[in-house]
């Protein structure tokens, strides 16, 4: 039986996790409003930038709040004392030497001012306070939903300034919960906030991919009281049903190029892997030949491979298939199960769940190298998603006993909990950059 199906059918079988995982998510989630996100570790070299705060911004929904969040959760940024006798804004002077004694090598200053017809002014300037050099200065007219959205795309616009790499704030992420025995699969902001729901079933749904657009979603269905798989237009809510072959229909996963899904099916006996056609679903097309279970696929950044999970050599391992020819290879040796894999953006890295002395954690293989490691201090790991940008990793586990959503930098250094003190979460899949 294919893995993704345990989580549903509470089976035990070779491939089953412990109770935490094969029992569907029974906790219900008292509120979605209430996302905070807590950053812990210290990372080797960080940017050590202050915010202060905007002049004008909201109590409530503190835009300058939003970006440090934002900043201090890439890793890549340590803030410092921002606190000023007065307040500043972008017209102000900066005083460099004041900020120099504080060790800041970078000051943002900033002002929220709410226009004649409900929309707000935003505006920003970045300084460089060891040279005092204007780095940036940007204005947005936003309506007030906007202004997280802007406050995301500020950070996005400072992180890739200072660091030279795209900031992913801006971007989104999907996850499945279960609620008052309804299951929803919710899109949100990349800091977990304003989450939406995409799609509220009776039945369980699992399994999210986003497409490379970053403007649709395959994902597993049991509303016909089986797995099918569905694609759903996020902007417009409509879906068209993919795949509901004979058997189990599963582990949905996009080309690079969005025209095929990867899928894992049991028409013919046994989970095997598949190609169809993304669009319009029609017959699959079947990649290889096995004995064993093969599921989980994931395209390569490039196409040229495919990993998946199979327990052809007798437990479940990860294996690389050229699609190009050639006979699958085994990638992970690191433990005697591991699942769940997930390339970086620019194929460098690949992120799993090992089984290691009965805990599931999450590791990070260098794929030039072979070298794994666990960048993880929990024992519940599941399904890592890489942001677009290749520098976090998404996830699932369990924190102090409670289900929680993470993202943590590659090194494991920087981690931030992205849910709140109770909840289940599961699922996680982050959207590439959205594209026109």
């Amino acid at each position: 039986m294919d893995r993704v199906l345990l989580r549903v059918s509470q089976c035990v079988s070779k491939w089953s996790k412990p109770l935490w995982v094969t029992v569907f998510w029974l906790m219900a989630l008292p509120s979605w409003a209430q996302f905070r996100v807590e950053v812990t570790g210290v990372g080797l070299t960080q940017i050590p930038i202050a915010l202060t705060a905007f002049k004008g911004e909201d109590p409530a929904q503190r835009v300058s709040q939003i970006v440090q969040a934002d900043l201090e959760r890439s890793g890549q940024f340590k803030s410092v004392d921002a606190s000023t006798p007065g307040v500043l804004d972008e017209t102000s002077r900066i005083d460099t030497a004041l900020w120099r004694s504080r060790s800041a090598d970078d000051v943002v200053v900033g002002s929220v001012t709410k226009l004649a017809d409900g929309r707000f002014d935003v505006r920003y300037r970045l300084v460089d306070s060891v040279r005092g050099d204007e780095l940036l200065a940007q204005s947005f007219v936003v309506p007030a939903p906007d202004l997280r959205l802007v406050s995301h795309k500020i950070a996005d616009a400072i992180y890739e300034k200072l660091t030279g790499v795209r900031g992913v704030f801006s971007t989104r992420i999907a996850y499945v919960t279960k609620q008052a025995g309804k299951f929803n699969l919710w899109v949100a902001d990349a800091d977990g906030q304003n989450a939406q729901s995409a799609l509220t079933s009776p039945e369980p749904i699992i399994s999210p991919a986003w497409s490379p657009n970053g403007r649709q979603l395959a994902y597993v269905s049991f509303e016909s009281r089986k797995p099918v798989v569905y694609v759903h237009d996020v902007a417009t809510g409509k879906r068209r049903l993919v795949a509901n072959f004979k058997g189990s229909n599963s582990a949905p996963a996009w080309s690079p190029d969005g025209k095929q899904i990867a899928l894992t099916l049991t028409r013919d006996g046994g989970s095997q892997l598949f190609l169809i056609d993304a669009q319009n679903g029609g017959d699959a097309k079947r990649l290889i030949q096995s004995n064993g279970i093969d599921t989980e696929p994931i395209f390569s950044a490039d196409g040229q491979f495919l990993y998946f999970v199979s327990d052809r050599g007798g437990s479940p391992q990860i294996y690389r298939l050229p699609l190009a020819g050639g006979a699958p290879e085994r990638v992970t040796f690191s433990s005697s199960y591991s699942i769940s894999p997930s390339v970086s953006p620019d194929g460098r890295w690949l992120a799993y769940i090992a089984r290691v002395n009965g805990n599931f954690k999450l590791y990070v293989m260098d794929l030039a190298n072979n070298v794994a490691n666990a960048v993880t201090d929990t024992s519940a790991d599941e399904r890592p998603s890489f942001a677009p940008n290749g520098r976090l990793i998404v996830y699932a586990t369990q924190v102090q006993g409670r289900e929680a959503l993470m993202t943590t930098t590659l090194d494991g250094k920087i981690k931030a909990r992205l849910s709140g003190q109770s909840g289940d979460i599961h699922e996680p899949n982050w959207a590439p950059f959205k594209t026109p």
